[in-house]
């Protein structure tokens, strides 16, 4: 037996304050908050998902808004780099838009592409590419408009502890290609249109440490409930333990962590973002899942308000 995922599926991370958040993913990036919930596992906290005007896999950023938590170290067991790709043409809107927000980048080329690098107001590590590949994101806001908008995950950088191992995973249990090997990089390529390239680190360079600025994990993307199953078969088969299925009401999700202490996850696309809400109205509103909907007064009175803002 052997298998291939489609790409990532999201990324969650840890931040601070929501309102920073938001007005960074939404006001800046034009990002599109597609859902506003709660940790599961924490009540007390959001969990804020950002992605395309539909919500595709592949586009969803997620966060965890921690205020007052620590700050994290970005290192070995995590996602570095989080990668965005535009259209083609795009790169000079957004060096403008970068500078027009005060925010702070850096040029740099990667297997024959150019970056711009910048973090987030928490930290997290971001860069924007132009390709070809993946469908336009058809959401406008401010002056972030389709022929520009980030289309979604250009792909993630990688940071292991051990690297050889962690190599090994992506090429022989998820099925990704491996492109080939520049400087301390090595490349691999998923089926998907998006969210289809890693870039893996060769060189450890230290451990990171879990806080606010850093990534929790990254999932990979299942076709439905059978497929992840069979997901879980297999990377048990290979050596690794897995958690239970675990409902997130917009997908299921499996959990392992790889040798190089990468927290994964393997997440289905559906059942998707809408259907406890309609697509014109996601986003606007709290939504809980059937557990919690007891309590809704309580967890809002807990949670810090925040809103969704043009900056331009």
């Amino acid at each position: 037996m052997s298998k291939k995922t489609m790409g990532i599926h999201h990324i969650t991370a840890i931040v601070g304050h929501p309102q920073k958040n938001v007005d960074f993913y939404a006001g800046v990036l034009g990002l599109r908050l597609v859902k506003q919930t709660v940790n599961f596992d924490d009540p007390g906290t959001y969990h804020l998902y950002f992605g395309n005007e539909v919500g595709k896999p592949g586009t969803i950023i997620t966060f965890f808004p921690w205020t007052g938590a620590r700050q994290g170290i970005i290192g070995d067991g995590q996602v570095g780099v989080t990668s965005y790709v535009i259209p083609k043409g795009a790169m000079e809107f957004w060096e403008k838009r970068l500078e027009k927000f005060k925010v702070s980048f850096t040029k740099m080329e990667r297997f024959g592409e150019q970056y711009l690098e910048f973090d987030d107001p928490h930290g997290l590590h971001l860069e924007i590419v132009e390709r070809e590949e993946g469908e336009n994101n058809t959401w406008t806001f401010g002056e972030v408009t389709p022929e520009v908008a980030i289309k979604g995950f250009g792909g993630a950088t990688l940071l292991s502890d051990q690297p050889n191992k962690t190599a090994e995973l992506l090429e022989n249990v998820l099925g990704l290609e491996k492109i080939g090997t520049e400087g301390d990089f090595i490349r691999f390529h998923s089926l998907a249109d998006i969210g289809n390239v890693i870039d893996l680190k060769l060189t450890p360079i230290g451990p990171g440490q879990m806080g606010v600025g850093t990534v929790h994990h990254i999932a990979w993307r299942a076709k439905d409930d059978q497929d992840q199953l069979d997901w879980k078969k297999f990377v048990q088969a290979n050596g690794y333990g897995v958690t239970p299925v675990q409902d997130r009401n917009y997908f299921n999700a499996i959990y392992f962590r790889e040798h190089g202490k990468i927290l994964f996850e393997i997440a289905t696309d559906p059942p998707g973002f809408a259907h406890d809400e309609s697509q014109e109205t996601m986003g606007e509103k709290l939504m809980l899942p059937s557990q919690y909907e007891p309590q809704r007064a309580k967890i809002e009175a807990a949670l810090l308000p925040f809103e969704v803002r043009e900056l331009d």
